[in-house]
């Protein structure tokens, strides 16, 4: 028997999974939150503004614009990704340092760290290039670590700034920053947005584009079945990848040409979507009955 994800594209004359869970730049839908999110990002860059701050729930489709922005990068700017650094100032600078494709041995001082990092900057300056650090998963920084991060973005040749710097992370992560003990790095932050759920409509749209991406000719998805996913997954682009992509595995071995909000409670009732949605709440007499979103631990 071939594989089974194999088996349910070629049902549905697709060339790939549409709703595949890890990031893919190519398969970006640009609503309206996301143009703008990346917009602003494009403006930090060319405004050559000290940090910008992009936030955004898990899952809210942060990282996919990150891809696409390394990307798509212009020629004078260098990039360097540092995703989930943790530690001190010292354990910061060789996440840094490696994320430049510089040396930082075990044996290595901060001030030698130090040091790298400015010759670093320094060297591409006079190459014409400006340096961009993205710090992904930032609300994982520690205070030590932000503070550090914008002594960073202080460096400079009297007249230009060498670094610049993109934080992105959680919604606590722009909590954290507009607290009265980080009023130094605030004022730093010249460019900022939160990418808000997504709306019904604009879960139908990513849907359909997501389909559309990989071949899809006609919707897979029944209107009633769109709605429940918007209502289940809350607007949230993983979630609700999760969600097609189950519902599209059901629908596949009932042998259904579409999936039909029967076939998505099927999949809530089993349990198999992992996202805070209690199975109890689904009767198996009444498969039509709304199913009631649960959220930390009460009906909503």
């Amino acid at each position: 028997m071939g594989n089974i994800l194999d088996i349910y594209t070629d049902f549905y004359g697709l060339t790939a999974r549409p709703f595949a869970i890890a990031p893919d730049p190519a398969l970006i839908y640009w609503s309206s939150a996301h143009k703008r999110a990346y917009s602003l990002l494009e403006y930090g860059i060319i405004t050559r503004a000290p940090i910008t701050l992009i936030t955004g729930e898990v899952g809210s489709g942060k990282t996919v614009l990150i891809q696409h922005l390394l990307r798509s990068g212009a020629e004078d700017v260098t990039y360097g990704l540092v995703s989930n650094a943790q530690g001190g100032r010292d354990e910061l600078l060789r996440w840094v340092l490696l994320a430049l494709g510089q040396p930082a041995e075990a044996g290595d001082t901060y001030v030698d760290l130090y040091a790298r990092f400015e010759e670093h900057l320094v060297a591409e300056y006079a190459a014409g290039r400006r340096v961009v650090l993205v710090f992904d998963e930032a609300q994982n920084l520690t205070v030590e670590s932000l503070e550090e991060i914008r002594m960073f973005t202080n460096i400079n040749t009297g007249t230009d700034e060498l670094l610049q710097v993109v934080l992105v992370g959680l919604p606590e992560l722009r909590e954290r920053i507009l607290k009265p003990g980080l009023r130094a790095i605030a004022q730093r932050v010249t460019a900022a947005f939160h990418i808000p759920p997504m709306d019904a409509a604009t879960t139908a749209a990513y849907i359909a584009h997501r389909l559309a991406c990989v071949g899809g000719k006609v919707p897979l998805f029944t209107p009633d079945a769109v709605a429940m996913i918007h209502d289940q997954a809350r607007g949230v682009p993983r979630l609700t990848n999760q969600l097609c992509d189950f519902a599209m595995v059901y629908a596949f071995s009932k042998g259904s040409p579409e999936v039909d909000r029967v076939t998505v409670q099927q999949v809530l009732r089993d349990g198999v979507f992992f996202a805070g949605i209690e199975p109890a709440a689904l009767s198996s007499e009444d498969e039509t009955a709304r199913v009631p979103v649960f959220r930390a631990g009460r009906e909503a």
